[in-house]
C-alpha cells in the first residue's frame, strides 16, 4: 500500500504534522507564560503586557519572558545563615543622649519615616555617623585608593562596573598589594558590568591572587533565569571601619578633570561610624550568595566607634526578599514631606505610584525639583522620559536639564532634614530588577550639604517647560512615545 504513495504526498503529510506540532508548542508556551504571569506578577500592566507579547509574538514572546520576565531570586537561606554571623557581634547600645535624640526623631518629622524604615529593613537606625560627599572620581578614587593602601585587616569591594582602564588599573594594583601584605580582600563584580570592557578586570585580579567573583555571571545554564537581574551596588569597606558607597563605578570616565573620552559626573560618599556595619552586612550576603563563603571574625565585623552626629540606616533592595522596598520608602518619604523635595537622577522612568506622589506633592504646594541630564548616555531612556514628564509639569513639578558632561548622580533630599544617598536610579530597572544599596540619613547639617550640591546643579541647569515639549516635531513625539512603551525594560 505504501509503495503507491508518492513522495509529494509524504512531504505534505510531514508538513501537516510539523504544523500541528508547532501549533501545539506555540499554544503551550503562550499558555504557560499566561499562567505564570497571572500568578506571580504583581503589576497588572506587566501581566497584560507579557501575555500579549506571548500570544502575539509566537515563540519569541515566550522566550523573552523566560529570559527577562522571571525576576525573582530566592536568597532566604543565604540571608539567614549570614545574619547569624553578624548578630553575634553585638548590638549597638544607645547612650542616654542618643536615646533622647531617637525619641525626638520619633516624635517630630521623622516619626513616620522611622517606623516605615523599620518595616522595610532588618537593620536599625544607627547614631554617630559621619558622611562626606565626594564629587566624581576626581575626589572619590584617591580617597578609596588611600584607604586600600592603608588597610591592615580587610577590604571588601562591590561594584557594578570595574573597568581595567587607567583608574581601574590603580585599584587592581592597590588590591594586589594589600593581598601581598596579608590583608583579607574580597572583590565582587556584577556579571554584566564585568564585561563592559574588552580586557577583563576579573582575569587581572585573579592573576594577582586577589579573591574575586562575578555576581550572577552571564553564562549558561544560569543565564536564562538571571540575565535581567544585576547587582548595581557600589560598596567598599576597609578594616570594617571605613566605608564608601554611592553611584560611582570604577571607571576612568568619572575622573572629569582628566578629560576622559566620555566624562561622567557622579557623587560618592565616605562613611564612618556604626553605619559601616550595614555596608559590610550587605556585601557579606552578596558574597556568600556568589561564592558560598561566609565572612566572619573581627577583621570583617569589628566594634565600630561613633564618628559624627548623623543618624543613618542602610536599605538593601532587590528582586528577592527585598522586592519593591525602595519604592515603598520613596513613596513614604515624599508623602510625608511638608516643604520640599529635591532629587537628581540620571534615568527617570519611575513606576506610576512615584509619578503620582510627586505630582500630588507639587499640588500640595511643596517645591518639587527634579534634575535630569540634558543629554543621556542611553538615548532611548531620554526619549521615554520626555514622553513621561508632561503630567509632572502640569501639576507643578519643576524639571531641570543639566548641561554636559553627563550627570550620573543619585540624590534625594526631603524637607531639608531627611536624605537618601546610594546607587538607585529612578527607573523601574533599579526599583524592581536590580540589587541596590542606599543609606537614609537624618541630619539637617548633612541635608544642607546636599542641598548646596543641588543648588549648584539647579543654577547650571535649564528648566524644562510644557512649550518645550510641544515644540518637538511629530517625528520626535512618535519616537519618544514609542520608547515610552518599553519603559519597564529600559
Amino acid at each position: 500500500m505504501f509503495d503507491s504513495v508518492s513522495p509529494a504526498a509524504v512531504v505534505d503529510y510531514l508538513y501537516g504534522v510539523s504544523e500541528y506540532v508547532l501549533l501545539v508548542l506555540y499554544v503551550a508556551m503562550a499558555l504557560s507564560v499566561s499562567v505564570h504571569a497571572t500568578l506571580w506578577k504583581r503589576n497588572s500592566q506587566a501581566v497584560i503586557g507579557w501575555i500579549g507579547v506571548a500570544w502575539l509574538s509566537p515563540y519569541v514572546g515566550a522566550i523573552a519572558y523566560y529570559l527577562l520576565g522571571i525576576n525573582r531570586i530566592r536568597r532566604r537561606a543565604v540571608l539567614l545563615s549570614v545574619r547569624r554571623v553578624w548578630r553575634q557581634v553585638g548590638k549597638i547600645q544607645l547612650s542616654e543622649r542618643e536615646a533622647a535624640q531617637r525619641e525626638a526623631l520619633d516624635r517630630d518629622s521623622g516619626k513616620g519615616m522611622i517606623r516605615l524604615s523599620q518595616h522595610l529593613s532588618s537593620d536599625n537606625l544607627l547614631p554617630g555617623n559621619a558622611i562626606v560627599p565626594l564629587s566624581n572620581g576626581d575626589q572619590a578614587f584617591p580617597e578609596m585608593l588611600q584607604a586600600i593602601r592603608s588597610a591592615s585587616k580587610s577590604v571588601s569591594l562591590c561594584s557594578f562596573i570595574f573597568d581595567y582602564d587607567p583608574s581601574g588599573k590603580k585599584f587592581v594594583e592597590a588590591l594586589a598589594a594589600a593581598v601581598q601584605r596579608g590583608v583579607e580582600v574580597r572583590v565582587l563584580i556584577d556579571g554584566v558590568g564585568a564585561s563592559y570592557t574588552f580586557s577583563s578586570t576579573i582575569r587581572r585580579l585573579r592573576r594577582a591572587a586577589v579573591p574575586v567573583a562575578a555576581f550572577l555571571p552571564t553564562r549558561v545554564p544560569r543565564l536564562p533565569n538571571t540575565a535581567n537581574l544585576r547587582n548595581h551596588r557600589k560598596i567598599m569597606v576597609v578594616d570594617g571601619e571605613l566605608g564608601f558607597t554611592g553611584g560611582t563605578n570604577i571607571r576612568h570616565d568619572h575622573c572629569v578633570l582628566e578629560q576622559p573620552r566620555k566624562p561622567t559626573r557622579c557623587l560618592h560618599f565616605r562613611l564612618q561610624g556604626p553605619i559601616i556595619r550595614h555596608l559590610q552586612q550587605t556585601f557579606a550576603v552578596d558574597w556568600a550568595f556568589a561564592t558560598g563563603e561566609s565572612l566572619q571574625g573581627e577583621q570583617w565585623f569589628p566594634s565600630v566607634e561613633r564618628h559624627g552626629d548623623i543618624w543613618a540606616q542602610g536599605i538593601s533592595a532587590g528582586p528577592d526578599e527585598d522586592f519593591e522596598k525602595l519604592s515603598d520608602l520613596l513613596v513614604g518619604a515624599i508623602s510625608m514631606a511638608h516643604e520640599s523635595v529635591q532629587l537628581a537622577t540620571p534615568y527617570f522612568l519611575p513606576p506610576p505610584a512615584l509619578m503620582q506622589v510627586l505630582g500630588v506633592a507639587a499640588m500640595r504646594g511643596l517645591e518639587v525639583d527634579i534634575v535630569l541630564p540634558g543629554k543621556c548616555n542611553i538615548p532611548p531612556v531620554y526619549w521615554a522620559t520626555m514622553a513621561e514628564v508632561r503630567p509632572l509639569l502640569e501639576r507643578g513639578c519643576r524639571v531641570h536639564l543639566s548641561p554636559p558632561p553627563f550627570d550620573h548622580s543619585k540624590l534625594l533630599v526631603v524637607d531639608r532634614a531627611w536624605s537618601l544617598i546610594g546607587s538607585t536610579n529612578w527607573d523601574q530597572r533599579s526599583l524592581r530588577l536590580n540589587f541596590e544599596f542606599n543609606v537614609e540619613c537624618y541630619s539637617e547639617d548633612f541635608a544642607s550639604q546636599l542641598q548646596a550640591i543641588m543648588a549648584d546643579k539647579l543654577a547650571h541647569s535649564r528648566r524644562l517647560t510644557i512649550p518645550d515639549l510641544d515644540r518637538r516635531s511629530l517625528a520626535r513625539k512618535l519616537r519618544d512615545g514609542t520608547a515610552r512603551l518599553f519603559a519597564p525594560y529600559l
